[in-house]
């Protein structure tokens, strides 16, 4: 068994290669409905968008951060709603902002 610094079996939060811990964020996660396939705030500036994607807390679409306005980030740090997804057909890729990687 490896314990981490506050004693606890760090084993059982270990991701798949041992290394990383687990992200408990993706187990607080419910089933939301998102928002239209849009970033309202490109919209509203007239700017395009790389890759949408997906607040999995409460559903907010928004651009990713290789998009000219990086609002889902922006997103995050109002809110602290700590992953999103992918906004595209049978993607199963997520982002953990607190973590700062894909889990």
């Amino acid at each position: 068994m490896v314990l981490d610094a506050q004693g606890t079996n760090a084993t059982d939060r270990a991701g798949l290669n041992g290394r990383a811990p687990r992200c408990d964020h993706v187990d607080q996660l419910s089933e939301v409905a998102h928002g239209p396939p849009q970033c309202k705030e490109c919209v509203a500036l007239g700017r395009p968008w790389t890759r949408l994607l997906v607040c999995l807390t409460c559903g907010w679409v928004a651009c990713s951060d290789d998009s000219r306005g990086g609002h889902a980030k922006a997103h995050y740090e109002e809110t602290d709603h700590p992953l999103v997804g992918a906004l595209e057909p049978r993607s199963t890729w997520r982002w953990c902002y607190v973590h700062r990687r894909a889990v």
